[in-house]
């Protein structure tokens, strides 16, 4: 049984920076793809970024170049770093996995979810 957790949200002033973390149980971490997505209030479920199970990265162009996924399959563990934070970032972000190699940020395609962490950013 697949199960996520995330952890490491916030609230911070723009420009400032986070980690996100997410740990994963109970499947073979290696062979899956992870993601990143958020959600803000009023809005549509959003792929923010993904890494595949090979380690190949995919970026939403909003985040492309402040936001990295990197992933320690020593520990289960996905991170979303981001850097010069804005507001329009805020969102409670969720962590997801999907067996096998994927490329595509689609929130349909993912299979397992964690239950998200809060990220708040101040102007």
């Amino acid at each position: 049984q697949v199960q996520l957790v995330e952890s490491g949200g916030g609230s911070v002033q723009a420009g400032g920076s986070l980690r996100l973390s997410c740990a994963a149980s109970g499947y073979t971490y290696t062979s899956y793809s992870m993601a990143w997505f958020r959600q803000a209030p009023g809005k549509e479920r959003e792929g923010v970024a993904l890494i595949d199970d090979y380690g190949g990265t995919v970026y939403a162009a909003s985040v492309k170049g402040r936001f990295t996924i990197p992933r320690d399959n020593a520990k289960n563990a996905l991170y979303l770093k981001i850097n010069s934070l804005k507001p329009d970032d805020t969102a409670m972000y969720s962590c997801a996995a999907r067996k096998g190699w994927w490329s595509l940020l689609r929130p349909e395609s993912f299979d397992s979810w964690g239950q998200g962490t809060q990220v708040t950013v101040s102007s």
